[in-house]
């Protein structure tokens, strides 16, 4: 059922459908709404209109809203929700109107590239833009020659300031300046200024432009921007004096408040913003996100850009700052009706101070006025509200003087002396305005756009009908609203406007006076005027877009804008130069920014005449009316409109909260209601608004035709079947190129087209589920059969099986029963012979132990015996020997008696005497006794210790092992005293020992269990150990592994990296090169332009000789330079027509001086960190003499790098001071004197300073001479590239030798480098082998230890004990002797120890393998560094010129001479040398040459000419034959430089000469390819490596101009060859494109196709091959020629809706396939150029997979590897269903694909750099070619030549 709309409070729409067919007659339609209800439809009894009905969802996101088949207000709406809201669209087309919805957030598409892309496009080929439409009126202006307008509007908020911006910008991107004067960077630095001073905070808006502009941009004729001029209208100056709440004052004021700490601003004695009465008001003086001090530097950035001087910024600024503080002059009252200012009140005094008035004068007319009558005047005191009302107007009045004053210094700035030949406007101006209350500003502005809805009107209606002429439609008038009678009652005499100003001069006019003269006048005579029902001082105007009613209340006091003339006469007598300034236009004619005093001020361009009449009456007139102004410069503004081809661009606020992409239904319609597009719809419709060509007709609808319908003339074929579709002929016409359908038909036709591809689908659906059923059913058939089989198989084996398990089981059952029985019986058996057993071995033991028991007893007997004997002995020998001691003791006092009376007497003495010798005798026998004596005891003792020893040997034996092990673990001597002492207690007492013995014994058990405990702890440790030795091996392993791919991974990233940096580092160098080549084109174009100046003083034209002309050098020899830095300035004016020349090459003069001056700061400071750096190495100089010259002769080429820079900047300044001084028109001498003055001296005061830097420049280079001297580098003189040569070349070079100097610095950094890292290679490798020592000696202690604990655990258990602790021993002897002390006792911090050493061992061993890797990656590096050095030194010692490249003189250079044969040279005379190059060059056609002769014949000409001259040891010949030869080809280049066979020629041709000059170098690198004739051929006599710098740079610019050149060619085929043409056809049919035109994807004639870019590819190839390119250089020409194809490709596909579809994707892998198959035939697919169209491929495939679920959405994340996150949403976003079968993507999916690659790190970019040029490279190709057998043929003209 059909789809329709109905009315909704909420939704304004709400879409429904029918459950039921309407009939004609229901009232009631039943309806089903979108959220699942169901709804009865009642329908209006009078007017009985259906529903709108809905358009088909195909058509719904139109990119232009008149391709909608139903054009009505819900279509209407609805579009522009789904692209704002799904698609996040911001632009839309409706005719022709852009329709421009504001975001509220920041959106990349306003970027150069963007403009790029947009730039020469036709407007309905890319998707709306503002960008489309400043195009559209650029290009029409070129191509009509007609004015245009853009025609921004909008409601306060809606982004109508921005989108004027923006459509500057493009003019000042694309079109540039016609000077160097940039003007269009002045005219958007007008923004800033009238921004600060024109736009305030609004509850609607942060930034909401409180005046409408009206912006001309004017161009000449070559349309370029000249300048621009600014009109302004309706400036809001009420705002000035008050806010309303949440609201600001104009921006200037709060940016003044923000930067008033500055020194300058400090006179102004300003503060915080909520100091003032004028900035507090609305309570809201801070804007979120916006800094006001920054706001105001760039403010002041942009006066000063456009001429207004610091003195007159800081006049503005006084004056701004003097109406702050006017706003807080305060009032006293004295009466009712006069009130007074407090004495030397500080605001009012700050006011006269900085207004230059009189206090007095000031205070006294601010609380008076004066009253003039026709006999006298009076002086009245006014009240203190009247008084306040006249600060404000004076404030009001101030301001908008200085808002006109600031714009006519605006328009002077970008005023230009040249004609203007066309012009642009941009008017940036209100919407229409409707509020609670309304006043006189709403009521103007409405005025205005009831004005500009008419011409609107008018517009569209034009159109209209000019397209149904121009197809030859019958036109029948079109009813549209027109607005002429709301018009008429407001500006019409006695009209609203002109009752306003009668009434302004009534003496006692009021407001409600004239209320009743509008009500008399208007009321139920105009059916637009009407009277509000309760008031008497309001009024209601029927406008276009809404009924608005008018409070009367204050119309007239503002229409009059009522200042007090005293108080301006105070201020014309300031004594502040700048304020009388402003009030100059008061009595000579209206202010074009006369305002009103509470609400905006209109501005005409031109004053109105002053009236006629008596003196006192213009006085008392003073001026017209605000009303009267605003009416006229109205009519200007229309006037000029009407006169320009208008383009429209309506801004919409999509909600009042400014959320950013929230769409408010209501606000929207109001929006779209006034602006006029729905009225744009409602004509549209009102017609033929569908509109197809007839080929777009078949190609849509081909599936409704028959084949016999088809005919060969399309327009008949249509004919034919519209008749038969549509049978209402009314319903659609035929034009001359297209077919006009009424509105719906193309929603039937869809219907009709849908229905048809249904039933097509059905068929085949129904056919292919057949068939698929069938398959299923044979499939099914073939299965069950099979089953059967296998289940009787299955059955018949299952019987087998039971039958032979029945048998089996039988068997089984015999043995079992036998097996059952056996074993019983054993068991039984086995049972009684161990009972038997059992009992026998009790008796036996109980007789054995009845035995034992009796032997102990009878021991026990004889030892108790023994023992009683023993102890009866031992007390009768006890008392016996007592008794023996008590009578001994009894006999010796007896004796010692007598011998004490003896020894009294003499004879004792002498007896003694006598007898001693006998005593003597007796001792010694005594003695031999007693010897006996010990003899018997030695022997007793000896048996003795035989028993003990018999006793205790195995005892001993253990023993002694174990003190032995014991002792000398601990101490060594304390075992032989432990010995001694035990040695001596043994002999002293057996019994002791043998207890000792016993106490021995338990030691050595528990000894022995401790050292077994010990013994499993080892064990377990060991294991332990083990199993971390294994897990530490296991992880070793893995880590190498990983560290293995880490670093491979790390290798195969930093060789990217270093490529990408060498890539870019050659981009950046080639990059400038083309730069440098631009430069220079540009410079020889201003030469010749001077030349052309200096040489013509009079009008006419002086033919010159063209090959003259066109050979002449720029500078040809040094000498020239001289004679012009010798040329005296002359005083003499110069012409009038240089004037923007010189100007815009002063000024890059003057940039280049500060440039070099910071560059020269750059270089003084890295002088001074030099010194630094040689004081604090002087011990090191002498080791190191070679590293510190090339630092040395590094900073020597900075230096002269800079001399060469000053050098050059002096011969141009003298070059332009010759050009103004010497010759000069004397008709235009006069007028420009004084200005020329000027420029001449800021030219001498630009040399002076060169002069000076001149000598900072030599001042630096004598400090590095002197330090170069301290070090004394080494001295080659044999070779060019020595360091003392080089120098002394490179001071001779000039600006284009700066190249070649940062080449030779980066070598001798390079050796810097490798040195260093050298040193700290060394210094690793010794780390690295003491770690790798330590590692081992570890782990042979580790392997020496495990070793020894298996051994332990091998032994014995007798001998495992002291094993273990003799292995104790050792481990604590040679391991741990400093640990001993500390951990003796404690075997757990043992432990601990034990495991840190390992882990510090694994740290050592990570610590070395980080070693490893930072020495193998340092390795690599050397590796990357030496090979770029070899490049260098090998194959690019070419980079170092010897001179310039175009025209620049040749400077001389030092040629090492070689002595070798020669062979295979051509000989010329030197006055050949110009007819040489002119024959063979510049004349010599690249057709001939490469079709007839061989390849590269004039690079190998010129080759042998230059060993000839080499041959000759002529110098001087050599140096001129190259220069030459490179100069003339630039030239060549220069004037063909468009024609691609000539540019490929030259590219290919300058590649040989560079590889024959590699070649026959000499080098050894070139020379390996070489036959030993070609050998033979090298140079013998010069070295000219630095000349194939020259020329690599040469052929770099040439391969950039062959790709300018391929892009401009390429660039028209590749969007309609690669997305617009249907290479397949059928696949996606053409939708509606509305009134914006197409390009059809239809191939007509001169449509270009895929065909055609390949047919262009395979002309470039074949060129390239005839010309004998290098295949390396082809195959990078091939690969940035698909680069373009891609990237331009891929970029309109992200601009183009319409293209966003499956089968366009389709489309695209097809022509890429066709591509890859190109590259495949010219065996170019290891080119590159394939990896180049991947981001296309990615964008094709992503457009053709599912896009629903998150697996789809993980597949298109991990297959769009080459596209950013921007570009894939941005497809997504734009991704059109075709087909009613397609699904849009959803909104969800969207931010699903969002969520997962907001990790991605890419670049915000949206589109691809169409511009980038790889960088490319020249591999050396050495010919195989033999120089002698090369023939010169005569078409060449080269019979001067003669071959030796």
């Amino acid at each position: 059922f059909a789809r329709v709309w109905i009315p909704d409070p909420e939704e304004v729409w709400k879409s429904a459908e029918l459950l039921k067919d309407y009939k004609p007659g229901d009232k009631v339609l039943l309806l089903h709404l979108e959220e699942g209800k169901d709804l009865e439809y009642r329908l209006d009894p009078k007017t009985k209109e259906l529903p709108h009905l809905r358009n088909p969802d195909i058509l719904v996101g139109e990119n232009d809203l008149t391709a909608l088949s139903y054009l009505h207000e819900p279509a209407v709406l609805h579009n522009l929700r789904v692209r704002f809201i799904d698609s996040k669209l911001i632009y839309t087309y409706c005719g022709i109107v852009l329709v421009a919805i504001n975001p509220y957030e920041q959106l990349p598409i306003y970027g150069e590239d963007i403009i790029n892309a947009y730039s020469g496009q036709n407007m309905g080929d890319m998707d709306p833009h503002i960008f489309a439409v400043a195009e559209e009126a650029y290009k029409q202006m070129a191509r009509d020659e007609r004015n245009q307008s853009i025609i921004v509007s909008g409601e306060s908020g809606a982004g109508k300031t921005v989108s004027a911006k923006y459509a500057m910008r493009y003019f000042a991107t694309v079109s540039g300046s016609a000077s160097e004067a940039n003007v269009e960077e002045k005219v958007l630095a007008s923004n800033p200024i009238m921004e600060s001073i024109g736009n305030a905070k609004t509850t609607r808006n942060d930034n909401s432009s409180r005046f409408g502009k009206y912006i001309e941009i004017g161009f000449d004729k070559r349309y370029r921007i000249i300048g621009a001029n600014m009109r302004t209208y309706l400036l809001e100056k009420s705002r000035v004096v008050f806010q309303a709440e949440e609201e600001r004052n104009y921006h200037i004021f709060y940016q003044l408040c923000a930067s008033a700490k500055l020194p300058e601003f400090k006179m102004l004695r300003l503060g915080n913003a909520d100091d003032f009465n004028y900035t507090q008001q609305g309570g809201s003086p801070v804007i979120e996100g916006v800094d006001d001090a920054k706001e105001m530097a760039h403010t002041r950035q942009a006066c000063t850009l456009l001429g207004i001087s610091e003195s007159h910024q800081m006049g503005i600024f006084r004056i701004l700052a003097g109406i702050l503080h006017l706003g807080n002059v305060g009032f006293t009252s004295r009466d009712a009706d006069s009130c007074t200012i407090p004495p030397k009140h500080e605001p009012l005094c700050i006011f006269c101070d900085l207004m230059g008035v009189d206090y007095e004068e000031m205070c006294h007319w601010l609380c008076h006025r004066k009253l003039a009558t026709a006999t006298e005047t009076y002086i009245k005191p006014i009240s203190k509200l009247q008084a306040t009302n006249a600060r404000d107007a004076l404030a009001k009045h101030i301001y908008a003087k200085l808002f006109n004053w600031i714009v006519d210094n605006v328009n002077q700035a970008l005023h230009s002396a040249v004609k203007q030949h066309s012009f642009i406007g941009v008017l940036d101006i209100y919407g229409f305005e409707t509020f609670e209350i309304n006043s006189f500003e709403q009521f103007c502005i409405n005025y205005a756009n009831e004005k500009l809805q008419q011409q609107f009107n008018m517009h569209v209606f034009k159109l209209e009908q000019e397209e149904y002429m121009k197809e030859q439609i019958p036109w029948t008038l079109i009813d549209f609203y027109d607005n002429q009678p709301c018009i008429n009652l407001i500006e019409s005499k006695l009209g609203i406007l002109d009752l306003l100003d009668e009434e302004c001069k009534m003496p006692k006019g009021t407001d409600d006076t004239w209320a009743q003269k509008l009500y008399n006048t208007h009321l139920n005579k105009c059916t637009l005027f009407e009277k509000p029902r309760l008031s008497n001082k309001a009024f209601i105007i029927q406008h276009f877009a809404d009924k608005v009613e008018y409070q009367c209340e204050g119309f007239l006091e503002k229409n009059k804008d009522t200042v007090f003339e005293e108080q301006i006469k105070v201020l014309k007598l300031s004594k502040f130069k700048m304020l009388p300034e402003l009030f100059q236009d008061d009595e000579k004619a209206i202010s074009p920014t006369s305002a009103t005093s509470s609400g905006r001020t209109p501005l005409t361009r031109t004053p109105a005449k002053p009236t006629k009449g008596r003196p006192g009456q213009m006085a008392k007139e003073h001026k017209k009316t605000v009303g009267h102004q605003f009416r006229n410069s109205l009519h200007l503004l229309m006037e000029t409109l009407n006169a320009t081809t208008p383009h429209y661009v309506r801004c919409i606020k999509p909600n009042d909260f400014k959320f950013p992409f929230t769409f408010d239904e209501k606000r929207a319609v109001q929006q779209l209601r006034a602006c006029g597009v729905l009225e744009t719809i409602r004509i549209s419709a009102a017609g033929f608004p569908s509109r197809w060509t007839y080929q777009e007709f078949f190609s849509r609808y081909r599936v409704l035709m028959k084949q016999k319908d088809v005919l060969s003339d399309r327009k008949q074929t249509c004919k034919n079947v519209l008749e038969k579709l549509i049978l209402d002929k009314d319903k659609y016409q035929f034009g001359k190129t297209k077919i006009f359908f009424r509105a719906g038909q193309v929603a039937y036709l869809e219907k009709l087209r849908a229905d048809k591809l249904r039933a097509a689908c059905i068929r085949i659906q129904k056919t292919i589920r057949g068939w698929l059923l069938r398959k299923k059913y044979l499939r099914m058939r073939k299965a069950a059969i099979t089953v059967q089989r296998y289940v009787r198989g299955y059955q018949a084996r299952c019987y087998a099986k039971f039958l032979r398990r029945t048998k089996a089981a039988t068997i089984i059952q015999k043995y079992w029963r036998m097996f059952v029985v056996c074993r019983r019986y054993k068991i039984r058996r086995a049972a009684t012979i161990v009972l038997q057993s059992y009992l026998r071995g009790f008796l036996a033991r109980n007789r054995y132990r009845k035995i034992l028991r009796e032997h102990k007893a009878v021991i026990i007997q004889k030892r108790v015996r023994g023992w009683l004997a023993r102890t009866h002995y031992k007390r009768s020998m006890h008392a016996i020997i007592y008794l023996q001691c008590c009578f001994r003791r009894m006999m010796a006092k007896r004796e010692l008696k007598k011998l004490k009376i003896e020894a009294r007497s003499v004879e004792r003495y002498k007896k003694l005497h006598i007898g001693m010798e006998n005593k003597i005798m007796q001792l010694q026998r005594k003695v031999d006794e007693q010897n006996k004596d010990y003899k018997c005891l030695v022997e007793k003792l000896t048996n003795l210790e035989g028993i003990y020893n018999s006793e205790t040997e195995k005892l001993r034996s253990d023993l002694e092992r174990l003190q032995l092990s014991e002792e000398e673990a601990k101490v060594a001597t304390g075992r032989v005293l432990s010995l001694q002492e035990e040695i001596a207690k043994l002999r002293k007492d057996l019994e002791q020992t043998r207890s000792e013995k016993k106490c021995i014994e338990e030691r050595a058990d528990q000894y022995k269990q401790e050292t077994e405990q010990l013994v499993s702890n080892l064990k377990e440790e060991n294991t332990l150990l083990k199993q971390e030795k294994e897990a530490l091996n296991h992880r070793i392993v893995e880590q190498a592994k990983e560290m293995t791919e880490t670093m491979e991974k790390k290798l195969v990233e930093e060789t990217k990296q270093l490529e990408l940096d060498l890539n870019d580092e050659r981009l950046r160098y080639q990059n400038l090169l083309n730069e440098f080549s631009r430069l220079e084109e540009r410079y020889d174009d201003l030469k010749e332009e001077m030349t052309l100046m200096v040489h013509v003083p009079k009008p006419g034209h002086k033919r010159t000789d063209s090959t003259h002309s066109s050979n002449e050098s720029e500078y040809t020899f040094s000498s020239e330079i001289a004679e012009m830095e010798d040329i005296p300035s002359r005083t003499e004016e110069p012409s009038e027509k240089k004037v923007p020349l010189d100007m815009s090459l002063f000024l890059k003069l003057q940039k280049r001086v500060t440039e070099l001056e910071q560059e020269k700061q750059v270089m003084q400071d890295e002088l001074d960190r030099k010194e630094e750096q040689v004081l604090r190495s002087k011990a090191k100089e002498e080791e190191r003499p070679q590293i510190r010259g090339a630092e040395l002769e590094y900073e020597s080429l900075k230096r002269q790098e800079l001399e060469s820079e000053n050098k050059k900047l002096k011969n141009e300044l003298n070059e332009l001071r010759k050009a103004l001084s010497e010759k000069s028109a004397p008709e235009v001498t006069a007028p420009g004197a004084p200005a020329y003055r000027v420029l001449m001296e800021q030219l001498t005061s630009v040399s002076e300073e060169l002069d000076v830097r001149k000598e900072e420049v030599l001042i630096l280079r004598s400090q590095l001479v002197s330090q170069k001297e301290a070090i004394q580098p080494k001295d080659d003189k044999n070779t060019m590239t020595d360091s003392t040569i080089l120098l002394e070349d490179v001071q001779k070079m000039k600006d284009k030798g700066e190249i070649a100097q940062a080449y030779i610095g980066l070598k001798e950094t390079n050796r810097l480098l490798e040195s260093q890292l050298q040193s700290q290679k060394r210094s690793h490798e010794n780390e690295a082998e003491a770690l790798r020592g330590e590692i081992q000696s570890l782990k042979e202690e580790n392997n020496r230890q495990q070793q020894l604990l298996a051994q332990n655990l091998q032994l014995p258990p007798e001998a495992r004990i002291e094993a273990s602790l003799q292995h104790e021993i050792t481990r604590l002897t040679n391991e741990n002797l400093y640990f001993e002390e500390l951990y003796a006792d404690e075997p757990k911090k043992y432990q601990s120890y034990r495991i840190s050493l390992y882990k510090r061992m694994i740290d050592l061993m990570e610590q070395l393998e980080k070693q490893d890797k930072t020495v193998r990656k340092l390795k690599k590096q050397l590796k990357v560094f030496a090979k770029k050095i070899g490049e260098l030194e090998v194959g690019q010692m070419e980079n170092i010129s010897p001179g310039q490249i175009i025209d620049e003189p040749i400077r001389p250079v030092n040629i090492p001479r070689k002595e070798k044969d020669f062979q295979g040279m051509l000989e010329y005379k030197k006055e050949d040398e110009q007819k040489l190059v002119k024959n063979l060059i510049l004349e010599l056609k690249p057709r001939g040459v490469a079709v007839n002769l061989i390849p590269g014949l004039p690079a190998y000409i010129l080759f042998m000419c230059v060993r000839h001259a080499d041959y000759l040891n002529d110098d001087q010949k050599v140096r001129s034959l190259l220069t030459s030869t490179i100069n003339s080809i630039k030239k060549v280049l220069k004037k063909r430089g468009d024609d691609f066979e000539t540019v490929s020629f030259w590219l290919s041709n300058t590649c040989r000469f560079l590889h024959c000059l590699k070649q026959y170098s000499g080098e050894e690198g070139f020379m390996k390819h070489n036959t030993s004739r070609q050998n033979e051929h090298c140079l013998t006599n010069f070295d000219l490596a630095e000349y194939r710098q020259v020329l690599s740079d040469l052929a770099i610019q040439i391969y950039q101009q062959l790709v300018r050149v391929l892009e401009n060619i390429l660039q028209p085929m590749i969007v309609s060859g690669m997305l617009e043409h249907e290479t397949i056809q059928g696949v996606s049919g053409v939708k509606p494109t509305g009134l914006r035109k197409r390009t059809s994807s239809i191939a007509d004639e001169g449509t270009y196709t895929l065909d055609s870019i390949l047919r262009q590819l395979n002309s470039f190839h074949s060129v390239m091959c005839q010309h004998g390119m290098d295949p390396e250089l082809i195959k990078q020409v091939v690969k940035q020629m698909f680069y373009i194809v891609g990237a331009i490709t891929l970029n309109n596909l992200l601009l183009r809706k319409d293209m966003c579809s499956w089968s366009k994707g389709m489309q695209i892998r097809y022509n890429v396939s066709q591509l890859e198959e190109w590259l495949r035939d010219k065996n170019l697919m290891n080119s590159g150029a394939k990896e180049t169209l991947e981001p296309l491929i990615q964008a094709a495939q992503l457009l053709q997979v599912k896009k629903k679920t998150d697996d789809d959405a993980e597949a298109i994340c991990s297959m769009c590897n080459a596209l950013t996150t921007a570009q894939i949403v941005k497809v997504l976003n734009l991704y059109t269903p075709v087909n009613e079968f397609e699904e849009r993507v959803s909104v969800s999916f969207i931010r699903t694909i969002q969520m997962r690659l907001r990790d991605r790190k890419d670049s915000p970019q949206l589109l691809m750099d169409a511009k980038h040029i790889f960088p490319v490279t020249f591999p050396f190709n050495p010919s195989s070619l033999a120089l002698e057998t090369i023939q010169i043929p005569a078409s060449l003209g080269l019979g001067f030549i003669s071959r030796v």
